[in-house]
């Protein structure tokens, strides 16, 4: 990692030559992350959570405009609360209990596995050059400086490709929130946010995340359904034909041509 060996290679004291140990200097860039995230999850949490407190609540009654709208044109002929309409869905039946249950231990699970990455990550971080060692002895001498080439090259490359994918996840997000704020579609921070993560999934991301917001907008107006569906258009166009091209050729190191 380019950012550990810079703190590796800052001295301890203003006075000596004594430099940050590796494990040390892992530990800085974890703390320093982690204050960052924290950072930014106080600024974006909070309104986060009162709109997705406010689209739970709002749910029932957008359903219901819905089937109303669906029942007017004659596309749906029999009305169902929400709550009906989960229980016959099916694998939802009324095994409250049950449900509650799985999503505490999913929840437990996943708090579980971040914690195990972050640490299986501290100490691949730690024994990166020793693993790399013991991988280079799989092959002859006269290979290895190629092989450790090549893996230095793949790391490299990769690393660019996912910084890229994670910049472009930023950009669309924060571009949705605004889009939609000023066309007053309502939840916009959790559309936007949708956004930005469906960004991360390969060709069908950016148009899954776009269901949502169009399926909020139908609830305001007919009208917002078209200005959205014409917003995530154009930026999707943008994003494929400008952002993607000029990001990853930089993030890369190939031709805009070539992305595209």
């Amino acid at each position: 990692s380019p950012i550990v060996r810079l703190i590796e290679r800052q001295t301890l004291l203003p006075i000596g030559s004594a430099r940050f140990p590796r494990w040390l200097a892992i530990l800085v860039l974890y703390i320093v992350i982690l204050s960052v995230l924290t950072l930014i999850g106080f600024l974006v949490i909070p309104p986060l959570v009162h709109q997705a407190q406010s689209l739970w609540v709002a749910l029932p009654g957008m359903f219901d405009r819905a089937q109303e709208f669906l029942i007017s044109k004659g596309w749906l002929n029999e009305h169902l609360t929400l709550r009906e309409a989960v229980a016959k869905t099916p694998g939802t039946g009324g095994d409250a209990a049950g449900a509650i249950a799985g999503a505490v231990v999913n929840v437990v699970g996943g708090i579980f596995g971040i914690v195990t990455i972050l640490i299986l990550t501290f100490y691949l971080l730690v024994e990166s050059s020793g693993l790399r060692d013991t991988f280079l002895r799989l092959f002859p001498k006269a290979q290895r400086s190629r092989v450790h080439q090549a893996g230095h090259e793949v790391t490299v490359k990769v690393s660019a490709w996912l910084g890229g994918q994670l910049l472009l996840g930023a950009i669309i997000g924060s571009s949705s929130a605004i889009g939609l704020w000023a066309m007053g579609i309502p939840f916009f921070y959790v559309l936007a946010l949708l956004s930005g993560i469906g960004e991360l999934i390969p060709v069908v991301g950016p148009f899954l995340s776009a269901i949502p917001a169009l399926a909020v907008a139908a609830t305001v107006s007919g009208d917002k359904v078209v200005f959205v569906a014409i917003f995530f258009i154009v930026q999707q166009q943008f994003e494929n034909h400008l952002l993607v091209p000029r990001i990853m050729s930089k993030q890369v190191g190939v031709s805009a041509v070539t992305v595209i």
